[in-house]
């Protein structure tokens, strides 16, 4: 059974419960990152069961990956190679946001950000002038291609189901896009 026809019925409720989290800082306070997935007793954007028990029912466990904007990098594939190889991951919710930071910028100019905060660093100015943000600026057409990108890659499962999902800040609600 696939676990995304329950996304938009436990996103309603997460967004009865949403509050003022539309006003959270951006950027975060914590400057630290997750790159990877998130198991399924972990909320996600709202779309999990209200808890733990509910997203796992006694010997039926949900098998679905949850990833957030890192694609197009080797370790976002080897953790849905893992995923899939070791936990029986079928299913891979993709979900961006609006809002999002990257948004805001594009290569050339993360490049310079980086160069300026270590001036005459030639190791970090040649790292990051090798390094691709991946920038856009449609959420939407992002999100159609990142699914693109996972169906074609060759070393995910062919029988993988992937969808793709569209986060609002604004109010916590999700739109399934693909």
């Amino acid at each position: 059974m696939a676990a995304s026809p329950g996304f938009l019925k436990a996103n309603e409720m997460h967004v009865a419960g949403f509050g003022d989290k539309s006003s959270l800082a951006m950027p975060p306070g914590k400057k630290g990152t997750h790159l990877g997935f998130k198991e399924g007793n972990a909320h996600v954007a709202g779309t999990q069961a209200e808890s733990p028990k509910q997203a796992f029912p006694p010997r039926v466990p949900l098998k679905y990956t949850y990833h957030v904007n890192i694609f197009y990098s080797a370790d976002a594939v080897r953790d849905i190679v893992i995923s899939q190889r070791l936990l029986g991951t079928r299913e891979i919710a993709l979900f961006h946001h609006t809002g999002c930071g990257i948004l805001q910028v594009n290569t050339p100019k993360m490049r310079e950000i980086v160069k300026a905060a270590a001036p005459g660093d030639k190791q970090v100015a040649h790292l990051v002038d090798h390094l691709e943000f991946h920038e856009f600026s449609d959420v939407e057409r992002s999100v159609k291609k990142d699914v693109e990108w996972l169906k074609a890659h060759p070393l995910l499962l062919k029988e993988t189901v992937i969808t793709g999902w569209v986060y609002e800040v604004e109010t916590g609600k999700v739109r399934q896009i693909v």
